[in-house]
């Protein structure tokens, strides 16, 4: 059994919001790009969770080779991370010189898997820490003709040919059961991704990446649906005013007469 699991490289959430916070997120001349060069870049938390996902499906005994593919300008960078967490084989597909949005990402990953042979699952994370659109996954489903089941927290293959998954939905849980091959996308409520042990990222820095041609692909459309025309950083102001008292009591009294007057309590 082939699981390939779908990776993007992100700049790190935490720090983003950080440098917002602290007034030193900067927008390039071109009013599109983030110029804050120390921001470091990392693997999308979702996909880390997908890669877990397919680990865990390995480790209740089922035969399969995990996969991880990365599309974009420097794809490399995180496929290391990858292996370290316990991928079988990494590919990157780098994409130079073409305006990339999600359609042209899930083309070329939807290319990609088709060309080598298929994949009876493609795990992906529900979205990606950056733009949150989680359009990908849905895209790939479409192009490779597989059914989508999407925001999952347990994802096992009771029977061959057939994936079980546990969905997050507002209403509780729902567990859903579809033929393979099929695409699932992976919710944080999978819980934690494991840690790299040092032997594990030993293996990583020996592990090279097996790069793949976007031409040697087929026919791919490369030409992006959606332009980024702006992007901004909004003023963030915070006001904490801290409120005495002698005890925790009169601190808590202070309180309520404080929200009676600002008129959030009546």
């Amino acid at each position: 059994m082939r699981i390939v699991v779908c990776a993007k490289e992100v700049l790190d959430p935490d720090a983003v919001n950080n440098y917002a916070l602290s007034g030193g997120l900067a927008i390039g001349e071109d009013g599109r790009s983030i110029t804050s060069s120390a921001i470091p870049r990392l693997m999308n938390a979702y996909d880390e969770q997908a890669i877990e996902a397919a680990l865990r499906i390995k480790e209740a005994g089922v035969d399969c080779t995990v996969t991880a593919v990365s599309a974009g300008p420097d794809p490399a960078a995180i496929l290391k991370h990858a292996v370290a967490l316990g991928a079988d084989e990494i590919v990157s597909i780098p994409i130079e010189d073409v305006a990339i949005d999600y359609h042209v990402i899930a083309s070329v990953l939807a290319a990609y898997i088709r060309a080598s042979g298929g994949a009876d699952l493609v795990l992906c994370g529900r979205q990606a820490s950056d733009d949150d659109q989680g359009v990908v996954p849905a895209l790939i489903a479409e192009s490779l003709d597989m059914p989508l089941i999407s925001i999952a927290r347990a994802v096992e293959l009771p029977a061959e040919g057939t994936v079980r998954v546990t969905r997050v939905t507002p209403d509780g849980d729902e567990v859903v059961e579809a033929d393979c091959p099929a695409v699932v996308t992976i919710s944080n409520e999978l819980g934690e991704p494991r840690y790299p042990t040092a032997m594990m990222t030993i293996r990583a820095r020996r592990t090279p990446a097996t790069v793949v041609n976007v031409n040697d692909l087929g026919d791919i459309d490369l030409d992006a649906k959606v332009t980024l025309v702006k992007q901004s950083v909004p003023t963030v102001q915070g006001n904490c005013e801290v409120l005495d008292g002698e005890s925790p009591s009169e601190i808590a009294r202070n309180l309520v007469r404080r929200l009676h007057e600002d008129g959030v309590l009546s």
